[in-house]
């Protein structure tokens, strides 16, 4: 948690590789910054009701050993923290000073796991890989199976998360026009849902501040000394805020305003973030316009009816490990999740059965004591192990 204290979110090194990295990138990323801007002026000038927005989520997670791996029951606590900071239903939404009530605003888009994958097969919206990676920094390869990760969902259709564990930040995100088979947010394990239990950033909001960005918000400083965020309505500051301030700020001679830092595209602990602004949303809602970089998003099939009746895909146990090996009374047997209620067995070297066993752990003990000193093997889905027997 000490780096992430030291930088919360890499997303503008990342954006800054991007732009360097070929000119169809820069390209891109200028020409969606442009349409931003434009569609956020037109909003500014219009009045009238908006639509709900709901987003097709799918979760990528990428994990070593079983310590690394989210549950099912905080990717779930994730997803409902984003609805609540998204919505402005957050509890700690009274919090917001009084100075910015008035523009506190309900951002109307919701996210979902999808309930249906590119191919229209039936899905949870949650996709488990184990990798030999053991951390993950802020460079795409966390997004490429062929680089240990797990390759997107097409971002037409699906906001990808991938969880896995980050050194040096707590998440980050491309940006709108970014490559679309690198296209997402990235989410340190530690950070990630409202039961990760980790201190400042145990509050899902990570999340909350990297959609932000995933959906053409900057930070509220701009990236520089008093910069400009391209938002009307958040006042100029000399830069981000760390920890949970409680008193009245002023920088960059914002005056009586002073300073947001209780806005989610702050770098403040997740506690003392509660507002996203009106005019963060009609920046957020902007690339929903016709032609926009997320426009795309509205006609996705992500949270249909699966249409295409399949049987569900069975993963295989393809990384075993054992030990001590070789072992005189117990043998450790470190599985992926998938392995989890399925049977494995011993052969001892003449091919005959001597021991089964139900996996109820990812790091299952086994009792060895009362086989024979000799070979044996182990065998599986998709795999086959040797150990021996002192």
């Amino acid at each position: 948690m000490t780096a992430f204290a030291q930088e919360r979110c890499t997303t503008a090194d990342y954006s800054a590789v991007q732009k360097t990295s070929g000119t169809t990138s820069a390209k891109k990323l200028g020409e969606a910054e442009s349409f931003i801007q434009q569609a956020t002026s037109i909003q500014s000038r219009t009045s009238g009701s908006t639509s709900l927005i709901k987003i097709p989520v799918v979760v990528h997670v990428l994990y070593k050993d079983a310590s690394q791996a989210v549950s099912d029951a905080q990717i779930i606590s994730q997803i409902a923290a984003l609805n609540k900071d998204f919505r402005r239903k957050n509890a700690d939404a009274v919090n917001t000073p009084e100075r910015f009530q008035a523009i506190a605003a309900d951002i109307e888009i919701e996210f979902y796991l999808a309930t249906a994958d590119p191919k229209g097969r039936a899905t949870t919206g949650i996709v488990r890989r184990q990798t030999s990676i053991a951390n993950f920094i802020s460079n795409d390869r966390i997004k490429l199976s062929s680089q240990g990760g797990n390759d997107a969902w097409d971002s037409k259709s699906y906001l990808n998360i991938w969880v896995g564990n980050l050194v040096a930040g707590a998440g980050f995100s491309s940006t709108p026009g970014s490559d679309e088979a690198k296209d997402g947010v990235v989410i340190s394990s530690a950070a990630f849902g409202t039961m990760s239990g980790g201190g400042n950033f145990s509050g899902g909001r990570t999340a909350t501040h990297e959609i932000g960005h995933w959906l053409g918000l900057k930070h509220i400083w701009g990236d520089a000394q008093c910069g400009d965020d391209g938002v009307s309505d958040t006042p100029q500051q000399a830069g981000y805020t760390q920890g949970c301030p409680t008193t009245f700020r002023s920088t960059c001679a914002n005056g009586s305003v002073g300073d947001m830092y209780m806005n989610f595209m702050d770098y403040t602990a997740d506690a003392c973030m509660n507002l996203f602004t009106e005019g963060q949303k009609r920046r957020m809602r902007s690339v929903f316009a016709d032609g926009g970089p997320r426009a795309s998003l509205l006609q996705s099939k992500g949270l249909n009816e699966p249409w295409l009746q399949e049987a569900p895909i069975t993963e295989t146990i393809t990384t075993v490990r054992i030990y001590p090996n070789p072992a005189s009374t117990e043998i450790n047997i470190v599985l992926s999740d998938v392995a989890k209620g399925k049977v494995v067995s011993i052969f001892n070297a003449n091919g005959t059965l001597v021991q089964t066993i139900q996996v109820s752990s990812s790091n299952q003990k086994v009792t060895v004591s009362t086989l024979k000193p000799g070979l044996y093997f182990l065998k599986g889905e998709g795999f086959a192990e040797k150990f021996i027997k002192l």
